[in-house]
């Protein structure tokens, strides 16, 4: 295992490289001119053709500009594998202070979200299974295909509305004015259920149909024949067989939480990595706009692994070779 895993991350390395190249090409071919975003806007007189020209090359030598783009990539590529992802161009400070937070409210809104969807789908689909035909099964049947059809803008929007705009029992949206506890629940609840309806319903579909298969095998039907008890045959027999196809579903789920819930994020005016990214691409900030992008291809990559390293644990008959 520990051998597979270390060739699986070595592996990943000249495929995060050949995304780098992607991306920064990509940046540069994006209309704007990122020395111009920086230069300073009003407040202060007008500046002589001279005045901003002598600015523009500074500028443009101070962050590298001048430089060919294979040179500015080799510039970013060294100070990114340091640690060091550039200035905002929007606050002037740097990437990794601007994003600290941003990225602590995502993964706070992202786990709340993916732990309550897992649960929940778990629980939904195996009683599904059990209960196939019922009026348990047939009423998530339609929520599901209802959640999957709806797009999470419109389920936030329609939580705005009725929730806080109707009832006028939580926030709209924007972010807590202090750390309390009671405060970030509050303004969690919404965007919260808006990640989990989406994850929830493709997810509890993927559970029932994964049981539904593993019920109608043979050796559900010998444990049954045994005189084992139905919670052992549907827990310890059937359940973990079913794992499997889980497996992907949610590893794909998690990693489709963090880039989806931009647009949550956006509705509800959250202060997440989502929104930022979205704001840094309308604002054309380029270092924010890389740095976020490298996160999510790396995200993505290590959803990867982690999936077929969890195949292995849910089910011993998988090997990995190294």
């Amino acid at each position: 295992m520990l051998k597979y895993t270390l060739k699986r991350i070595v592996n990943l390395i000249p495929v995060l490289f050949i995304i780098s190249v992607l991306v920064f090409f990509l940046m540069k071919a994006m209309p704007g001119d990122p020395v111009v975003l920086m230069m300073p806007r009003g407040g202060g007189k007008q500046m002589t053709q001279e005045e901003f020209d002598k600015l523009y090359d500074t500028l443009s030598e101070k962050y590298g500009f001048d430089k060919s783009i294979p040179e500015q990539y080799v510039r970013w590529l060294g100070k990114t594998l340091k640690g060091d992802f550039g200035d905002s161009m929007q606050t002037r400070t740097p990437v990794r202070k601007f994003l600290s937070e941003p990225l602590k409210n995502t993964i706070i809104l992202n786990l709340g979200a993916t732990v309550i969807s897992f649960v929940l789908s778990i629980l939904i689909g195996i009683r599904s299974a059990v209960k196939k035909g019922g009026f348990f099964d047939k009423f998530f049947q339609v929520f599901t295909l209802v959640g999957i059809s709806l797009p999470t803008f419109f389920i936030g929007l329609l939580l705005i509305y009725i929730v806080a705009f109707k009832l006028k029992w939580l926030p709209a949206n924007g972010m807590p004015r202090d750390n309390s506890f009671l405060q970030w629940i509050r303004y969690l609840i919404l965007p919260t259920i808006t990640l989990t309806v989406g994850s929830l319903a493709s997810l509890s579909r993927y559970v029932r149909s994964s049981m539904l298969d593993a019920l109608n095998e043979d050796y559900i039907r010998t444990a049954r024949a045994k005189g084992l008890k139905e919670k052992t045959v549907i827990y310890s027999h059937a359940f973990r067989n079913a794992l499997i196809p889980v497996v992907t579903a949610m590893a794909w789920s998690i990693i489709g939480m963090f880039s989806g819930s931009a647009i949550t994020e956006r509705v509800f005016a959250y202060k997440g990595i989502g929104n930022e990214l979205i704001t840094a691409v309308i604002a054309t900030d380029y270092n924010v706009v890389l740095a976020l992008s490298m996160f999510y291809a790396l995200l993505t990559l290590l959803g990867n692994l982690l999936m077929d390293i969890t195949y292995a644990l849910v089910d011993p008959r998988v090997k990995l070779e190294a």
